[in-house]
């Protein structure tokens, strides 16, 4: 059956949305006519979703998901019969008020066969799929130039930046990641074929920076080294970006090297607490002093780290928020500061449900916000994170500076914690290598 079909993406952290243009390329090669819309950077084009047979949101992410159930609610208003389908690793999040409401297929996890059989059949359902796909070199065409998107600063010009991902899924389980609810420790590679000509298309389409978007670029080393190599000897000025966890950092400090050599010019790690017990709550597989030790071996390497913060769990103690500062202006660790208002999410199927530290903390769930209220052991840091959140917000439309805006969250630390006033320095983040969107949930 020949279908029109609808992709759109809500937000993919700033970068053209990868889990649109790979599956639409897919359903244009079943024969099907495709369009795509980006409501990051686009209002929704009601003249699409009136040409549209059949129309699939794309989920990879919490903030993704929440905008989904706005967008879909809206479709399946105007247009009650038209079929919507929620898919990615989010899409089960929330499925008692989806699912039969303003969805009627939800496909977690790979979603590349799942959502061309719904397109051939538009069948109703819910499915976890989490099969070996075959995949196709991703539909660009169909979305809004590079140009649009963020750009790597502080590498001298701003650098048009691709996005791509050698992997799905994760070998961790960490606690606080919703990767580990659907992969369960699996991941599942994409040929390196397919990434490379993806590559090479982005290329020709501006792109002079590459952010590999895969939870950990070393889910297999070896694939993500042959990957990144060969880019590199096609594409020698080409520059990247990875996300790699802290243990991987320490294991293969072999490789560093290598991975400075390609173009690599800074790594997330996530970092998440310098607090070592909220850091075996959560799994990370890490300790406050690996991190330390992370940040030598990179930088001996020749690459920047940019740790990723969880400031706010329910185990969290304001002390442990102003030596998160500390920790920051003693290893020189650029940081934005959003990341210092990001609040723990506990969204249906967490591991950390089956966690014991959690139960006392454990509210409701709020099928609003798509997660599980919780309160923290100590009350200072609920008053704290919501100051962070407003001053953050108010201080970034304001054009202050980052680290002005890090000096006043570390005085309100201070403050919270009933401590002295502190001089911080946490030096300059010009001329550092980072991306304009510095979102990561």
């Amino acid at each position: 059956m020949w279908v029109r079909a609808l992709l759109i993406s809500t937000y993919e952290m700033g970068h053209q949305p990868l889990h649109v243009a790979s599956p639409a390329a897919v359903l244009r090669n079943g024969g099907h006519d495709v369009r795509a819309q980006d409501l990051a950077i686009d209002a929704l084009d009601w003249v699409d979703v009136e040409w549209a047979q059949a129309v699939a949101i794309s989920v990879p992410m919490h903030t993704a998901m929440r905008l989904a159930v706005e967008v879909a609610g809206r479709i399946k208003a105007r247009f009650p019969d038209l079929p919507v389908c929620l898919y990615g690793l989010y899409a089960g999040i929330g499925k008692d008020r989806t699912f039969g409401h303003v969805a009627d297929r939800i496909i977690i996890g790979e979603y590349e066969a799942a959502l061309s059989s719904w397109v051939d059949t538009l069948d109703r359902g819910i499915t976890t799929d989490l099969v070996k796909s075959t995949f196709v070199l991703p539909a660009r065409d169909l979305l809004p130039p590079l140009s649009r998107y963020a750009r790597l600063e502080g590498s001298g010009d701003d650098r048009i930046v691709g996005y791509v991902e050698a992997s799905h899924g994760c070998r961790h389980r960490c606690g606080h990641c919703p990767i580990p609810a659907i992969y369960d420790g699996l991941f599942r590679v994409v040929g390196a074929d397919v990434v490379l000509d993806d590559i090479a298309q982005l290329v020709d389409l501006g792109a002079e920076h590459v952010t590999f978007g895969d939870p950990d670029f070393f889910n297999g080393p070896h694939h993500a080294m042959r990957i990144l190599e060969e880019s590199h000897q096609r594409f020698p000025s080409l520059t990247y970006d990875i996300t790699v966890k802290v243990e991987h950092i320490l294991k293969h400090q072999d490789l560093w090297g290598r991975v400075a050599a390609a173009g690599v010019v800074f790594a997330v790690s996530a970092f998440e607490s310098t607090n070592d017990g909220v850091l075996t709550i959560l799994d990370k597989g890490h300790t406050r002093n690996d991190m330390a030790v992370a940040v030598e071996i990179m930088r001996r390497a020749g690459m920047d780290i940019r740790p990723s913060w969880l400031p706010f769990t329910p185990w969290t103690t304001v002390e442990d928020i102003v030596d998160m500062f500390r920790f920051v202006a003693s290893y020189d660790l650029p940081t934005d500061p959003i990341q210092f208002t990001i609040k723990l999410l506990i969204p249906e199927g967490s591991v950390l449900l089956m966690r014991s530290e959690l139960e006392a903390q454990l509210g409701p769930y709020d099928a609003e916000r798509l997660t599980y209220d919780w309160t923290a052991i100590d009350p200072r840091t609920e008053k704290l994170a919501d100051r962070y959140a407003e001053h953050v917000e108010h201080s970034t439309r304001s054009n202050t500076l980052p680290n002005a805006i890090i000096l006043d969250l570390f005085a309100m630390a201070l403050e919270a914690a009933g401590l002295p006033p502190e001089s911080l320095d946490i030096g300059s983040f010009e001329g550092r290598p980072r991306l304009t969107e510095p979102w990561f949930c």
